[in-house]
C-alpha cells in the first residue's frame, strides 16, 4: 500500500512517476535510508575503480592494436593474440579469484590485501601511505575491469586500423611521398578510430553501474553489490532507484 502497488499497474506507475519529479526515491527497506543517499554512497566507489579501468584499457589497448596492426603476422602479433584471447576466454569472477590466490591468498604470493576498498588502519596512515595503500587495493580489481573489454577492444583497434591502411588515400599519400609512418599516424590512425569511440557508452555503463562479480569476488562495496542486495531482498524503492540511476 505504502508504495501504492494495491492500485493497478499504470495508476501506481504514475504514482512513481509523481516521486521521481521531486527527486524522491523512496526509502531502501534493507538498510532503512533514503535510495538516494544510498546511491551517492556507493557511487564514488564504483566511480573510483570503474573509471581508473576504463583509462587504463584505452591507455594499454590502442597502442596494443596499433603494434598488432602494424606487425600484423611477426611473433609479436601471435604471441600477444594468444595471450588476449586466453584472458578473454576465462569469465571475470573466475580470473579475479585467481588473482586472489596467486597475489593475495598467501598460498602462492602475498603482494596485495584480499580486498575492499582500504585497509582497517587507512586513517592512521601518512598521506603517501594511503596512496600506497589505494593502488594496493584498487591494483587486482582494476586488472580485471581491464580484462573484461581488453580482447574486444585491442582486435577492433587493429582490425580498423588495417582496413584503413589497405584504403587507397593511404597508398596515394605514400605514392606522393609521404613516408608510410607519417601516412599511417597523420591520416589512417584518426579515421581508425572512429569505431573505438562508438564503443564509449558501452564502457561508460560499467563505470556507473559498477561490475557485480568483481565487487563480490573482491568484496568492494560499490554499486553493483548494492544492486544484488537489492535484488536478492526484494527491496522494490532501492531496485527502482538504482535502475533509474
Amino acid at each position: 500500500k505504502r508504495l501504492h502497488l494495491d492500485k493497478p499497474i499504470p495508476i501506481a506507475y504514475l504514482y512513481w512517476l509523481k516521486q521521481i519529479v521531486v527527486f524522491d526515491l523512496g526509502e531502501s527497506r534493507l538498510h532503512s535510508r533514503k535510495v538516494t543517499d544510498l546511491i551517492l554512497e556507493k557511487l564514488p566507489v564504483s566511480l573510483f575503480f570503474g573509471l581508473s579501468g576504463f583509462f587504463l584499457t584505452y591507455l594499454i589497448c590502442i597502442p596494443l592494436g596499433i603494434q598488432k596492426a602494424l606487425k600484423e603476422g611477426s611473433n609479436f602479433d601471435i604471441y600477444t593474440s594468444f595471450i588476449i584471447f586466453f584472458t578473454y576466454s576465462l569469465p571475470v569472477f573466475a580470473f579475479a579469484m585467481l588473482l586472489l590466490y596467486l597475489f593475495a591468498s598467501g598460498e602462492v604470493f602475498s603482494f596485495f590485501p584480499l580486498g575492499h576498498e582500504v585497509s582497517d588502519y587507512y586513517e592512521d596512515l601518512s598521506f603517501f601511505g594511503k596512496v600506497n595503500d589505494r593502488i594496493s587495493h584498487m591494483f587486482l580489481p582494476v586488472i580485471c575491469y581491464v580484462v573484461g573489454s581488453f580482447a574486444v577492444l585491442t582486435l577492433l583497434m587493429k582490425n580498423s586500423l588495417l582496413d584503413q591502411i589497405a584504403k587507397e588515400y593511404v597508398r596515394t599519400a605514400v605514392s606522393k611521398g609521404l613516408s608510410f609512418s607519417d601516412a599511417v599516424f597523420k591520416h589512417a590512425f584518426r579515421n581508425s578510430l572512429i569505431p573505438i569511440a562508438t564503443g564509449f557508452g558501452s564502457n561508460l555503463t560499467l563505470i556507473f553501474s559498477g561490475s557485480l562479480f568483481i565487487e563480490l569476488v573482491f568484496n568492494i562495496d560499490g554499486m553493483g553489490l548494492l544492486s544484488f542486495e537489492a535484488v536478492r531482498e526484494r527491496d522494490t524503492d532501492l531496485m527502482m532507484g538504482l535502475l533509474l540511476a
